[in-house]
């Protein structure tokens, strides 16, 4: 079905006017074709809108009742018409992301509030999941595009490096580490220590980069998020071993952060979108602020 909008914008310039001339000129139109407009839209509709006289133009009853509903009609098409092409400027639109955790603590909320300032009628959803299930939603769509640990990925996925993040030692202002600024691993080997657990890819990284060094460290406690870690730091069940974008310091007043040494292991952060695929305005607008800065 075709809709016939330059009909009904003869229509409602007649209706106001109540004048040929007036509406023609209204419109940058000859009256000629403004007349072939309203014929048009009534021999669409099969039924009469406009009375013309040689002294009066007045609406019929149909066209008097059908008046309100172009007001709405055009009004309710403006609107849609706006929010697409806001959507296309990157000025609206829904963005979902998909993230490792620790992202989320530190990283993202700057880059969020700066995005939020740019296109205030943007919303994001984030989905903080495992290294595996980022990569997953976005090969699945569920997320436009991803901020994940390097690594072996699928090959239907392209990854751009965003950022380095070292792994430090965290423990309560009341531990024997506090008041050191760095510490060395074979100095962690009297201290309890929690670490995360075999399935979280940061453990990956630990292993590889210590061999056999990590298994002389005294892992009392094993759990499966950093933030899980940060949280029995914080009432002083022991040290842990997180990566530095685990911890808001100003979150957790009493959590001392200190650099771990000899050797210093980090980890990438990559950003990862599906191979070829067209994100949306909204999140190309997300993707090119964090792309700009990136710092690998």
């Amino acid at each position: 079905m075709k809709i016939d909008t330059a009909g009904v914008q003869a229509f409602i310039a007649i209706a106001q006017r109540r004048s040929f001339r007036v509406a023609a000129a209204e419109l940058h139109i000859t009256q000629t074709a403004l007349s072939r407009r309203l014929q048009g839209l009534e021999a669409y509709l099969g039924v009469k809108l406009v009375e013309r006289t040689t002294r009066s133009v007045e609406l019929t009853q149909i066209g008097r009742e059908f008046l309100p509903r172009t007001h709405r009609l055009l009004g309710e098409l403006e609107t849609v018409l706006t929010e697409i092409r806001e959507t296309g400027k990157a000025l609206r639109g829904d963005v979902t992301i998909a993230c490792v955790p620790t992202v989320g603590v530190r990283y993202l909320p700057r880059v969020i509030q700066e995005y939020a300032r740019r296109y205030p009628n943007n919303r994001i959803k984030i989905l903080d999941h495992s290294s595996y299930s980022v990569a997953e939603a976005v090969l699945r769509r569920e997320a436009e595009f991803g901020i994940n640990v390097a690594g072996a990925h699928d090959s239907e996925l392209v990854s751009v490096p965003l950022l380095r993040d070292r792994f430090v030692v965290i423990c309560r202002d009341d531990h024997p580490l506090a008041a050191r600024k760095r510490v060395s691993w074979r100095q962690l080997e009297p201290h309890p220590l929690i670490f995360v657990g075999q399935v979280n890819v940061n453990r990956g990284l630990l292993d590889l980069a210590l061999s056999s060094d990590l298994g002389r460290l005294r892992a009392y406690y094993e759990v499966q998020r950093s933030s899980t870690a940060v949280g029995l730091v914080s009432q002083g069940v022991g040290a842990a071993v997180v990566p530095n974008l685990a911890l808001q310091p100003e979150a957790y007043p009493r959590i001392r952060v200190i650099r771990l040494v000899d050797p210093v292991v980090t980890r990438s952060l990559v950003l990862i979108a599906p191979r070829n695929a067209h994100l949306s305005p909204a999140a190309q607008a997300l993707y090119d602020q964090l792309a700009r800065q990136a710092r690998p």
